[in-house]
């Protein structure tokens, strides 16, 4: 009777036990296993995201917030306006007054504004470098505003833009460049350029 009883046991509840145990302890490995691929995707990610960071020039970063207001601070100069370009080594702002002004990448100390966005850009920007754009502005005959590094202003028409300065004609700001208007050449090199302010 004892006997009889012991093998009922075995063959009823013994069973279902065993495959809850079972159950629970695959579970409980299918639990850890999708865990485990939770964490590697989660550093796959990270990891690629800081990969994609990595390869963003301030360019790219600049262009990722075109039309957002920012302050670039260059040389002793804080100019805040709307991101409105990006080139090869130059961006172009719209302040909130007053005319637009071409800043070199090689005077920006800082750019404030631009908020926490760290993609690549969905636009592509200019193809031509601070030399072209300055060419532009000369052959548009323009009166600008040149600022320097050393807090120095000139005022006048881009005669000429060489492979790293400008030459400036100074005169008036409310006169045309002509000869008898002129009282000065002035060569700025690239280096030394904060910003160039259309008047």
């Amino acid at each position: 009777m004892i006997v009889h009883n012991v093998s009922r046991r075995h063959t009823g509840t013994d069973t279902e036990g065993g495959r809850m145990r079972w159950e629970r302890l695959f579970a409980d490995l299918e639990a850890q296993l999708a865990a485990e691929a939770n964490r590697d995707l989660a550093s796959e990610v990270a990891d690629r995201t800081r990969h994609e960071r990595s390869l963003l020039d301030l360019s790219a970063r600049l262009l990722s917030g075109l039309g957002s207001t920012v302050t670039v601070a260059a040389g002793t100069a804080s100019l805040t306006g709307r991101l409105l370009d990006v080139g090869g080594g130059w961006l172009l702002l719209e302040p909130v007054a007053g005319r637009s002004v071409l800043v070199p990448f090689s005077a920006v100390d800082a750019v404030r504004g631009l908020g926490p966005r760290a993609s690549a850009p969905t636009v592509l920007g200019r193809s031509f470098g601070l030399a072209s754009a300055l060419r532009a502005v000369s052959r548009d005959r323009a009166v600008v505003q040149v600022a320097q590094r050393s807090g120095r202003t000139t005022i006048g028409t881009i005669d000429m833009v060489g492979a790293d300065h400008v030459e400036l004609a100074e005169h008036a700001p409310d006169e045309p460049r002509r000869p008898a208007n002129v009282h000065g050449v002035v060569l700025v090199p690239f280096l030394a350029l904060v910003s160039v302010r259309r008047l």
